[in-house]
């Protein structure tokens, strides 16, 4: 460990937080300046001086504090292993945001051409939480500045992107809102309103009152368009389930009890 010129060192461009507690940063500044920092910075020789690798929050403070220099280590790293530990810094040790979080794992697939699978390998995630993260980018950006706020959670925001447009996903969100209503209540206003709103079935033969119940609910608990074709005097068929993008496909094989590792 060595100490070096808080001037000589620049910020992780990779930095997924974007939201910085002001207060949170000065207490923080209070405290090195009547302790000196007690957790050195991470860094790696960069364009002559140093580029931050983890510790953004206390170089910022630091700073804040007016500090010259701070203690860091030293170590030689790739760009790729920058993004990485930066990354896994902030979702492990202070908390993103839902949404910087889901901006993090988009920027880390289309940074490095991973799948799913390979970044949630390589982060030590689950498929699925990266899956579900990304879906929040799906939503209208009212609803994402709820995210972000704090007014929603990722628990409102999953239930709400069941349902089948932007216009209504803003409805219920704002409904939430002000009526303080629970995880529990929206998920249960989003099955009331697909329940109450079937999608229009094409002209032809009526289906038996046993396939169109089971074809029902299958799309109550997918939240999605599903069809049940039969042939063969209804002995033999298929079952069609629609999806819109590899997010959605990701949320409907997790609701399907599936763990799929490769692509579409």
């Amino acid at each position: 460990m060595q100490q070096l010129m808080v001037a000589s060192i620049t910020p992780n461009p990779y930095q997924a937080r974007t939201v910085w507690n002001e207060q949170d940063l000065s207490e923080l500044a209070a405290s090195i300046k009547a302790n000196g920092i007690l957790q050195p910075v991470l860094v790696r020789p960069f364009n002559g001086g140093y580029q931050l690798i983890a510790g953004e929050r206390r170089f910022r403070a630091a700073q804040l504090a007016g500090l010259a220099s701070v203690p860091a280590l030293i170590r030689q790293v790739t760009e790729e292993q920058l993004f990485e530990w930066s990354l896994v810094e902030n979702i492990h040790r202070r908390d993103l945001n839902a949404i910087e979080r889901a901006k993090a794992y988009q920027h880390y697939l289309n940074a490095f051409s991973l799948t799913q699978a390979e970044a949630a390998e390589r982060l030590g995630e689950d498929r699925s939480v990266i899956a579900n993260y990304l879906r929040l980018l799906d939503l209208p950006d009212e609803i994402r500045q709820m995210l972000i706020d704090g007014r929603l959670t990722m628990g409102h925001a999953r239930a709400i992107l069941a349902l089948p447009t932007d216009e209504l996903r803003r409805k219920l969100a704002n409904r939430a809102l002000a009526g303080r209503l629970s995880v529990r209540e929206v998920e249960r206003l989003v099955r009331k309103h697909l329940d109450e709103n079937p999608p229009a079935k094409a002209a032809g033969h009526a289906k038996p009152p046993h396939v169109a119940d089971l074809e029902d609910k299958l799309r109550r608990h997918l939240g999605t368009r599903v069809a049940i074709e039969t042939r063969k005097n209804g002995q033999r068929g298929r079952i069609v389930i629609e999806f819109d993008s590899l997010d959605e496909f990701d949320r409907l094989t997790e609701a399907l009890g599936l763990a799929c590792n490769d692509g579409v």
